[in-house]
């Protein structure tokens, strides 16, 4: 049957320093690589048969390392789209053009990887770069909380997980449950929020139980597609 795994990128550079991130393109840390390594171990077993990252490093830095340990010898290799649009810029037109596997060859083994801003982290607004130690002492640790835990209590001029719901949501229904439907088993790396939306409508979470929530770094979440309905598994 069919799998849909969950990983959340491994540490940081900023997860170790304390530092609200959110869109802020910031790396693993050497704590991290280790844990997506470990998590790419746990699964290295599971059919994979597409991959969706956030547009954030340390997200395609987790797949990548992951898949590294992976028993199948696929190659991943990120998808760009083949048309070119008006308005594009010469950079992204000669990607989008220069990116296209040319030789039957390349097309063997090949593991697709597809880019979705829609699966990156919650935009943390005014916090991000800010200690989180020093924004409990300033706004007091139960705010700081209803900011980083509540359902629709976004942090100033940021994103709260309904708003980030509302485009995870959408790529969940139009891309990944079609690909698990047709019999495809789909890895997605992305980040501790944009994957609480999902597991919280997967799990069928009201907005009390969400705050509850945790999504641990570097540890894969499965699910197995079982008549219609996804369920949580083990790995």
């Amino acid at each position: 049957m069919p799998h849909l795994i969950l990983m959340r990128h491994g540490q940081s550079m900023w997860n170790a320093a304390g530092l609200f991130t959110g869109w802020v393109d910031v790396p693993l840390s050497p704590t991290g690589i280790d844990e997506a390594r470990e998590g790419g171990r746990a699964i290295a077993h599971l059919a994979i048969d597409e991959v969706h990252v956030s547009t954030l490093i340390r997200a395609q830095m987790t797949a990548m390392i992951a898949l590294s340990e992976h028993h199948s010898g696929l190659t991943p290799v990120v998808q760009y789209p083949t048309d070119v649009e008006d308005g594009m810029s010469e950079n992204e037109t000669r990607m989008r053009e220069w990116s296209q596997i040319r030789g039957e060859a390349g097309q063997e083994g090949l593991l697709p990887v597809h880019v979705a801003w829609q699966l990156n982290e919650r935009m943390y607004g005014d916090l991000q770069g800010l200690n989180k130690q020093a924004t409990r002492d300033q706004y007091g640790a139960e705010q700081v909380h209803v900011w980083r835990r509540s359902f629709d209590v976004p942090p100033p001029s940021g994103e709260s997980l309904e708003l980030t719901a509302k485009r995870t949501l959408p790529y969940l229904e139009s891309t990944l449950l079609p690909a698990l439907e047709a019999g495809k088993s789909v890895f997605v790396a992305a980040h501790g929020n944009s994957l609480r939306s999902i597991i919280m409508h997967l799990d069928g979470l009201d907005t009390e139980e969400v705050l509850a929530l945790e999504v641990p770094t570097g540890v894969p979440i499965v699910y197995t597609m079982d008549n219609g309905s996804l369920v949580r598994s083990q790995a």
